[in-house]
């Protein structure tokens, strides 16, 4: 059984007099141990389709299934309990309350799943390489060091399935590289990637690729 499956997702947006047609018939699922990358010009719809697959939005047509349940057509409090508990979400930005030191970021989202994990997050800090800047808070770090703190928070409750919008998109060489090794030792120990990119380095390195166009699936 797939991790995550979804058949047929339709998502239209109105500016206007204007419809703007997202999503038009994706389909998609994702086993354990497979990474999948989702590539497109900008404009393709890949957030959208992230957005549809976390739960985070609703589709207009379609439906998700995340291990098994049905995912779409619940409410928005259903909806966050599922994704809490089976995915780790991995955005360009807004990963971290900036209230919050990096630590207590990680202990959060391990509450919201209700696992919470001391060694797994001292482990996680120094996978990562910010075991030093634990006690900091984002306002203090580097983009680099933002994106790696990022990565802790979502992998920090083991979820099943890891969500990523770009997580290389504004990064340095060394940074790309060193969260490239985590997401691929993630996938080696089981977890399914979803990854929506525009590197080459990192798309080469998927299982398959899904490709979008105007909101539609392009076949090859």
């Amino acid at each position: 059984m797939p991790i995550l499956e979804a058949q047929e997702l339709y998502r239209f947006y109105h500016a206007g007099d204007d419809e703007i047609r997202a999503l038009r018939g994706v389909s998609l699922s994702v086993e354990c141990g497979e990474m999948v990358a989702v590539v497109g010009p900008s404009g393709s719809g890949k957030s959208t389709l992230l957005s549809c697959l976390t739960g985070l939005d609703e589709p207009d047509g379609g439906w998700v299934n995340l291990q098994g349940q049905r995912l779409t057509r619940r409410s928005e409090m259903e909806r966050a309990a599922m994704r809490a508990r089976n995915i780790g979400i991995l955005l360009q930005s807004g990963n971290l309350f900036d209230h919050l030191t990096v630590e207590n970021n990680i202990r959060l989202a391990q509450r919201l799943a209700g696992k919470p994990d001391g060694r797994h997050l001292d482990e996680l800090l120094e996978q990562v390489g910010m075991g030093h800047r634990r006690h900091n808070r984002p306002l203090h770090l580097s983009g680099g060091e933002t994106a790696r703190a990022g990565l802790a928070v979502a992998l920090s409750t083991h979820p099943p399935l890891l969500v990523a919008d770009e997580p290389t998109g504004e990064v340095d060489a060394e940074t790309e590289a060193m969260l490239l090794a985590s997401l691929l030792a993630y996938r080696d120990h089981g977890g399914a990637l979803i990854l929506a990119t525009h590197s080459d380095a990192l798309a080469a390195r998927a299982d398959r690729i899904l490709r979008l166009l105007d909101g539609k699936p392009v076949y090859a």
